[in-house]
């Protein structure tokens, strides 16, 4: 198993999509981590590494600001009830998931597909793939990477639509995992929607845990 206990893999999770993200440093806590993002819409997040009611029903009372996310790692209808007004549930439902990486190189998924072109580079410790259509350079695919010690976090894994179903989410995670074990991770962890479960399961990657999200709105008296 790449983590002990579920508590490891969502620090691994936080410091890594923090990372990633290029948001501040987690601010760790009993219950689990606070994040300044700093975007609209998206100022801070609570991260809950154990959801407890009484712990939810607190901090989203005291958020009153719109803003605010708080991820918690259990299953939609568990989390709703203990909402205070103003919340609400946000982003669908989503899952923790893990994988171990080899030590050694693995056998990827073979070539860019004919009509295709990738491109990698590292920045800022973080690792991103880009996948574009030859003739015209317009976009298919991406995903990004950022290690933290001997953990990893894959991140923002995306294809287009139009460029579904010809394995270019296998080749962006294979190049992704062979990113985080040539910079020293062992394990990696992500946050997966329903649709980017079966692409993460296939590739060797299994869930923890249930991940829920929930989101300050406006204030409706436009306070």
């Amino acid at each position: 198993m790449p983590f002990a206990h579920t508590t490891e893999a969502v620090r691994a999770w936080v410091h890594g999509w923090s990372a990633s993200r290029g948001a501040a440093e987690p601010v760790p806590y009993g219950w689990g981590f606070t994040i300044d993002v700093g975007l609209h819409g998206h100022v801070m997040r609570h991260v809950l590494h154990s959801a407890d009611e009484a712990i939810v029903r607190e901090l989203t009372r005291r958020a009153t600001a719109p803003g605010v996310w708080l991820k918690a790692f259990v299953a939609p209808e568990t989390l709703e009830p203990w909402l205070a007004p103003g919340w609400h549930l946000a982003g669908g439902p989503g899952f923790l998931m893990s994988a171990a990486l080899p030590a050694t190189p693995a056998r990827g998924p073979g070539r860019v597909p004919e009509g295709y072109e990738m491109t990698t580079w590292t920045r800022g410790g973080v690792t991103r793939a880009l996948v574009r259509r030859s003739a015209d350079g317009a976009f298919a695919a991406r995903g990004q990477i950022a290690v933290t010690g001997h953990t990893a976090v894959v991140d923002q894994v995306e294809t287009d639509a139009a460029h579904q179903r010809r394995g270019l989410g296998r080749l962006v995670m294979h190049e992704l995992m062979e990113a985080g074990r040539e910079q020293g991770a062992a394990a990696c962890v992500l946050g997966a929607t329903p649709e980017g479960r079966a692409l993460y399961e296939a590739t060797g990657w299994r869930v923890l845990a249930p991940l829920t999200s929930a989101l300050r709105g406006p204030d409706p008296a436009g306070g």
